[in-house]
């Protein structure tokens, strides 16, 4: 029983796997710059419900096509909100994928859509950018069409598709914006000047955090049932 649990396992990991293998070969095209993009405003949102859990509120959301992205909030706690970033969109896409593996492809189709409509309700209440208005609108009507009209089974792969992105981004912005170079308006900048602990410590200590997440992630998906089964 523990072999056959332990082969079942590997196979709901095998689809995240080879997924993350696509996503990263293509990582530089336009194939995967909307799930990117994507990221970015998980990231974004992560600070606004920093802020929100904080007792302070979300005032706008700025999203640009190279990558950028601005999340204006008033009150909260400003250390937990300016840690927030990183960290949530790594705890977005581990959820996403964990939802996308696990449970019944209704539940799948109905995160899918629930996802679609927030989307489209955050464009038009917080979303000030241009670009991400517009970003924003068509990203939530596509994920309320997969959910509508398309198969179960798309809106499972739509689930692991934006969670595995989402797992591998988190690690490489970081390596990116705060180990390799240092941007003076980077999240761990300002940490920085709050606590007087230097970026690239926050840099490292986000990205150790981010691995763990999307290690427990996987685990998840493939171990615990094994334990469960075993």
């Amino acid at each position: 029983m523990a072999a056959a649990a332990s082969k079942g396992g590997w196979k709901r990991l095998l689809v995240p796997l080879l997924l993350a293998l696509l996503v990263y070969a293509f990582w530089s095209t336009i194939f995967v710059w909307p799930l990117r993009i994507f990221v970015v405003l998980l990231h974004e949102v992560s600070h606004g419900l920093a802020a929100v859990l904080t007792g302070g509120r979300i005032v706008s959301i700025e999203l640009s096509p190279r990558e950028g992205g601005f999340c204006t909030t008033a009150g909260g706690w400003r250390f937990v909100i300016s840690s927030a970033g990183y960290l949530g969109s790594a705890l977005f896409g581990a959820l996403f994928l964990v939802l996308g593996v696990s449970g019944k492809p209704r539940t799948h189709r109905a995160v899918t859509g629930l996802l679609g409509g927030a989307l489209v309700l955050l464009s038009l209440v917080y979303v000030r950018s241009a670009f991400g208005f517009a970003y924003g609108l068509i990203a939530g009507a596509l994920l309320l069409a997969v959910a509508r009209w398309l198969p179960e089974g798309a809106s499972s792969f739509v689930l692991r598709l934006l969670g595995v992105t989402s797992l591998l981004y988190a690690p490489w912005d970081i390596v990116s914006d705060l180990i390799l170079r240092s941007v003076p308006a980077s999240d761990a900048s300002t940490l920085a000047r709050m606590t007087g602990i230097p970026a690239i410590a926050w840099g490292v200590l986000w990205l150790a955090a981010s691995v763990l997440v999307a290690i427990t992630s996987l685990r998840q998906i493939g171990v615990r049932r094994i334990g469960v089964r075993s």
